[in-house]
């Protein structure tokens, strides 16, 4: 079975189909969490820590970025349901954050579990947020983030959202959330999961996860 390193070089190397033949072989035994924990999110930490130590130019780093988002996409499939009431989630990335594949996995997971998904990707201004926000009126929205100096982003989208009369879950996690400053995101009513296992068990049972955590979405 492909190891997240390997699968890190089709990236790099632009090769989409052996990229997507390797995942899709990796699902014939294994479920779409497991698929994001074990293999995408490791694959795409190594290349953000090639890239970190400039073993890569931000085109190859581009590149991969684009190839992943293309295999999430294609297995990302959208099943038409039979009942219309079905719980919702918003999913986004606060203003100047430009990383989106953790939140497409997210996106995925609320998919997998019948949740309706507006995924309004990253980089979203606040006031545009709010807006859609109180007219889609979601049960749950979804906050990422990748650098730890987007703290006071997230926080300053957190108290906004807190004002909304149908009071939705605030769920928050990103590779900032594993730094221990995030610890005052709960106090400001956040929900922090630090991978998908734990926000996959929030969504079947609604508990929020401990409050410890190392690796996040």
């Amino acid at each position: 079975m492909i190891q997240p390193t390997e699968l890190a070089e089709l990236f790099l190397q632009g090769n989409d189909r052996e990229a997507l033949k390797q995942v899709q072989q990796f699902l014939d035994s294994h479920n779409r969490k497991k698929l994001f924990d074990q293999l995408l999110t490791p694959a795409m930490y190594h290349i953000g820590e090639l890239w970190e130590t400039n073993a890569i130019s931000v085109a190859d780093e581009h590149l991969a970025t684009a190839i992943c988002d293309f295999v999430v996409s294609v297995i990302d499939k959208r099943r038409e349901e039979e009942h219309a009431a079905k719980r919702k989630v918003m999913v986004l990335g606060p203003e100047g954050e430009e990383h989106y594949i953790g939140l497409k996995m997210v996106s995925s997971l609320f998919r997998e579990h019948d949740w309706s998904v507006n995924y309004l990707g990253p980089n979203m201004p606040l006031d545009h947020a709010m807006e859609a926000a109180n007219r889609w009126q979601p049960d749950a929205i979804a906050l990422s983030a990748a650098l730890v100096y987007r703290m006071p982003t997230l926080k300053a989208y957190i108290n906004k959202f807190k004002e909304l009369a149908h009071a939705p879950a605030i769920i928050v996690g990103g590779r900032a959330a594993a730094f221990e400053s995030s610890r005052i995101l709960i106090e400001e009513g956040a929900i922090l999961v630090k991978d998908l296992e734990q926000l996959e068990h929030w969504i079947k049972t609604g508990e929020e996860p401990d409050d410890e955590y190392r690796i996040s979405i």
